[in-house]
């Protein structure tokens, strides 16, 4: 009888253990890496809080370049990870492929669309909330020039750039725009030659820059400051990087998708397909002003506000292109 009893207990233990075995999610950061304020520290902290609300364990890794991406995607999928992130549409054909290898493994593509059975991916309308942002600057220049710096020229830092001019132009219609992209090998992590963009375009009478360039757009904040213009943020909260010269932030919630994700797949939910994070769907939005109220003042504010509930409502379609 004690051998029973013992057995069953020794048995049930074990269940125990394994029940109890914490979902183990892998996270490969895009270039610039953690501390970016931005693009990547968003995706982290949807992982940190996935950690606390749900108790899952994570891992992430930075790689030093695009080469060794489908190296660390393989080894969390040869893990056994029970989810796979590939942050960036720099990954995308590493995510394919490793994907493709390891058709049990579930992975989320943030950024780009992957048609696998076991991928689901994440795009969001950057040109909405770039749209927003765009509504401020027009209001905010006095020169009537605004400026745009991204990262690596293509079709997705293009969404952020064409929502940025429609808004500006939405409200005002004689605003002068401005664009130049990063060019060098880390379009996403060169703050100097961000610095210089930004100089450039302010040299021409842009009083207002709006960064789509991850830690580029910190060399774009600096020289923000020193030549005394605005400064828009993107991605992450940026508006305390340098209060009062960033005006706001245009916040892509990367940490509210892979959030969900997440949830999703600790509740045996998670569905492969593409997920499409809009100014609804709170994929995107501005940061509250919060240094930056006064500055701005009530008469503007309330007309973004007008603004920003007609693109909730749908009555203001912005275009990607």
């Amino acid at each position: 009888m004690r051998k029973i009893v013992t057995f069953v207990m020794s048995m049930m233990l074990a269940i125990g253990l394994f029940a109890a075995k914490p979902t183990k999610v892998g996270i490969v950061l895009s270039t610039g890496g953690l501390g970016d304020k931005s693009f990547n520290d968003a995706a982290y902290r949807g992982l940190e809080q996935a950690q606390k609300d749900l108790g899952i364990e994570f891992k992430y890794v930075e790689p030093a370049s695009p080469a060794e991406d489908e190296e660390f995607l393989r080894e969390y999928a040869e893990a056994g990870y029970d989810l796979i992130i590939a942050t960036g549409f720099q990954m995308t054909e590493s995510a394919r492929t490793v994907a493709a290898d390891y058709p049990d493994a579930k992975f989320l593509m943030i950024d780009d669309v992957i048609d696998l059975p076991n991928v689901k991916s994440m795009v969001f309308k950057e040109e909405e909330g770039s749209f927003l942002v765009g509504v401020i600057a027009g209001l905010m220049t006095k020169n009537n020039a605004v400026g745009f710096v991204g990262g690596m020229e293509n079709p997705l830092i293009k969404k952020f750039e064409v929502g940025f001019k429609q808004g500006a132009e939405y409200v005002n219609p004689k605003v002068k725009f401005f664009s130049v992209y990063t060019t060098g090998p880390n379009p996403f992590n060169d703050p100097v030659r961000g610095k210089e963009n930004a100089i450039s375009e302010i040299n021409q009478g842009a009083d207002v820059i709006y960064h789509a360039a991850g830690g580029t757009g910190m060399g774009v904040i600096a020289a923000a400051k020193e030549k005394g213009v605005f400064a828009i943020g993107v991605d992450s909260n940026q508006d305390a990087v340098e209060p009062g010269t960033v005006l706001t932030s245009m916040l892509k919630n990367v940490d509210v998708g892979v959030f969900d994700t997440v949830k999703a797949l600790t509740k045996g939910e998670f569905v492969p397909g593409l997920a499409v994070y809009g100014a609804k769907e709170d994929g995107v939005g501005v940061t509250n002003f919060e240094f930056t109220k006064e500055i701005i003042g009530a008469e503007k504010l309330a007309k973004f506000e007008e603004i920003k509930a007609k693109l909730m409502a749908g009555e203001i379609k912005v275009s990607d292109k």
